[in-house]
């Protein structure tokens, strides 16, 4: 069992006490402060007596706490107050030997004596102090304060040389220029500032000089000479800091020199990479959270400055250094993002500035940009945004610089670079042979394509080729591309289409027959449609009838759609055709033949084509035959099911009825009609009654 006390009551006490009635009972009972009683001295015995009392007193504080100073300084005050100074000297220097080396005390040892107008007792205090204790700072600065107020300039001078020599603190040094300025002794208080900027050589002393020598010295030029030096002389770490450009630049600003300053701010943006803290800088060590804050502080002035005393080509620098740093920030974190290459290469394209070395930095750009290749060479994915850095940047020296030589080695490069047993881009290919032709080297834009057509093989190098060389006029080589090209693609029908409208145009109809014929033998083709529609006006302008019916005829062999019976029909309408009777027969023939094949909406698209024909070129008799043969639409139900067979429920369609179908399904129409008349009647008897009942209310 535990040992802890357990409280076994937990209701509350009867009587309750609150926090004011403790305090008021603290009130009550607190002791009455006792006040010394005045003494009152008439005569010399009465006040020795009080001085014998108070030094008693005295002697047994310090006999009871011989280490405490205050009772020792008291004892001090008490005989000055009473001018007994020898006294006083004497408690003093027996509070030394106890304590010799506490400050305070030869502080306020010297401090009696200076209230009493001792000055050279002061000053033989004062200097056992500062040999004593020469770190004391407070100490010199007293010694110091001394002879100054004594107006003993040399003496004082004298104090601070001894004080250097142990090499104090910046205030130190900061006090003696400032005590020489005082005097009127400018030259000299330049020297000290020098010896103590060489003493401490740090930024903050080169700093302190700087300010010191252009707000109390009044020297422009010595200021700007302690900027200077500070960026010259001092070590790295301490010459690239933030705060050392702030100050200069800001220096500059006040005195007018706004260039000057501007060079200061686009040096630390160089130097100090203002603006792309984003990304650490090769080979810089890490740089501390409050040197970063600095530089931000800096970057901020820089943006102040040009938006208050510089140009648009300035404020634009300045965002251009803020782009390009989170552009290298991506590019850094994903080398394959090739978007923020993209991004990058047109910022750079876009400031370039005409007559400025910037082609370089573009250049280097889209050189890091195309080092990185994708790291696989399998998936094309990969490669197509990778591809257009290289089309993007022949584009520029070719539009740009109007370097047509290395956009060509650009194109040439990224040739050898593409796997082509793998994949290939026709782009590529496309692109370096009109490079070519714009270099009026026609030999190797043939030898460029040639060698696609090789590698590559794809449509588009054909029929870029094919247009080249169709361009020249060179008939004799668009047959053979064409030929080559059938041999890749036998199914393609534009291929055959263009082929043979290529011998069309140069007047070679049987030649161009002949490809049709060859293309619609074909057993495998991607558009056949395209292939028979295009033989068909290709019969059709010739005015070959016949040829054009033999076609329609083989077309129907192989399909039986209703879009090739339409235009069978149509076309035996027209003035190459037998006339308006024949292409009746051939709608009939059409109709017939879906008709027995069950397809009711092809029918209706043969008949609605059927009836426009006959509003075109029938009279009122043939559109009356027409539209007695026109279906009527029906709604019905049907049950829907799913690919396994399992039941979805019911769905409403529509269906089509013809007049000339059986009558099995007349009589089902038959008894629908009379439904909807009967409904009609029930309506009309209802509407009808309603209102008599209306006419009654209102009598």
């Amino acid at each position: 069992m535990s040992n802890q006390a357990r409280v076994k009551n937990r209701a509350p006490a009867p009587i309750q006490i609150s926090a004011e009635q403790i305090l008021r009972e603290a009130a009550e009972r607190q002791e009455q402060h006792i006040i010394d009683p005045v003494v009152k001295i008439h005569d010399a015995e009465e006040y020795q007596s009080h001085l014998r009392d108070r030094r008693k007193h005295f002697e047994d504080n310090i006999r009871y706490r011989r280490e405490h100073i205050g009772n020792w300084v008291k004892y001090a005050r008490f005989e000055e107050d009473n001018r007994e100074f020898e006294r006083a000297r004497s408690v003093f220097e027996r509070a030394l030997e106890v304590e010799v080396r506490n400050p305070e005390l030869w502080l306020r040892y010297a401090e009696l004596e200076m209230r009493n107008e001792f000055i050279n007792r002061a000053r033989n205090v004062l200097d056992r102090a500062v040999q004593l204790l020469p770190r004391v700072d407070f100490l010199w600065y007293k010694y110091v304060y001394m002879e100054e107020m004594v107006g003993d300039v040399p003496k004082c001078r004298a104090v601070f040389d001894r004080w250097m020599e142990w090499m104090p603190d910046d205030n130190a040094w900061m006090s003696y220029a400032r005590f020489e300025g005082r005097c009127g002794h400018w030259d000299q208080a330049k020297e000290i500032m020098k010896r103590y900027a060489n003493a401490y050589p740090s930024s903050k002393s080169f700093m302190r000089f700087a300010k010191w020598a252009e707000y109390e010295a009044k020297d422009v030029d010595l200021a700007r000479t302690v900027y200077e030096s500070a960026l010259v002389e001092l070590e790295p770490e301490e010459s690239r800091q933030a705060r050392v450009f702030g100050r200069f630049a800001a220096f500059e600003e006040r005195q007018g020199e706004y260039e000057r300053a501007r060079v200061i701010y686009k040096h630390a943006m160089k130097l100090l990479h203002l603006g792309q803290e984003a990304m650490q800088p090769p080979g810089e060590e890490e740089v501390s959270k409050w040197e970063q804050e600095k530089r931000k502080e800096l970057y901020k002035a820089y943006i102040a400055f040009e938006k208050k005393r510089g140009d648009k080509a300035g404020i634009e620098d300045i965002v251009i250094t803020s782009q390009r740093a989170q552009y290298e920030k991506r590019v850094n974190d994903d080398p394959q993002d090739y978007d923020a290459w993209f991004e990058y290469a047109k910022m750079e394209e876009e400031n370039e500035i005409e007559g400025a070395d910037n082609a370089s930095k573009v250049r280097e750009v889209y050189e890091r940009a195309i080092g990185n290749v994708p790291p696989s060479m399998e998936e094309k994915q990969l490669w197509k945004r990778y591809i257009y850095l290289w089309i993007y940047y022949a584009l520029y020296e070719e539009l740009q610089q109007h370097n047509l030589d290395r956009a060509s080695k650009i194109y040439d490069a990224c040739i050898d670079l593409i796997p082509h047993s793998k994949f290939s881009f026709s782009k590529i290919w496309i692109n370096a042979a009109k490079l070519h032709i714009r270099r009026k080297d026609l030999v190797s834009a043939r030898k460029l394509l040639g060698k696609a057509i090789g590698l590559c093989g794809k449509e588009k190098i054909f029929t870029e080729y094919i247009a080249l060389e169709l361009a020249l006029g060179e008939v004799d080589r668009c047959r053979a591309l064409y030929t080559n090209y059938l041999k890749h693609m036998p199914h393609n029908c534009r291929a055959w289409s263009k082929y043979a409208d290529l011998e069309k145009s140069v007047g070679e109809t049987e030649r161009c027959r002949a490809i049709f014929e060859l293309a619609v033998s074909q057993s495998a083709l991607d558009m056949p449609e395209m292939l028979w529609k295009n033989y068909i006006d290709f019969e059709i302008e010739e005015g070959e009838g016949d040829n054009v019916r033999a076609l329609f005829e083989r077309l129907l062999e192989k399909t039986g759609h209703v879009k090739v019976w339409i235009s069978f029909a149509q076309f035996e309408g027209t003035e190459v055709g037998k006339g308006v009777a024949t292409a009746r027969d051939t709608f009939q023939r059409a109709h017939d033949q879906m008709k027995e094949a069950g397809l009711k909406e092809e029918r209706v698209l043969l008949l609605d084509a059927w009836r426009v024909f006959e509003k075109q070129k029938g009279d009122a008799e043939s559109l009356a035959k027409v539209d007695a043969m026109l279906p009527r639409r029906v709604k019905r139900k049907r049950m829907r099911t799913d690919e396994h067979g399992a039941e979805l429920g019911w769905e409403e369609y529509f269906d089509y009825h013809f007049p000339d179908d059986g009558d099995s399904n007349a009589g089902n129409l038959k008894i629908l009609e009379m439904a909807a008349k009967w409904k009609q009647a029930q309506q009309a008897q209802d509407s009808s009654s309603s209102s008599e009942d209306e006419s009654d209310d209102e009598e």
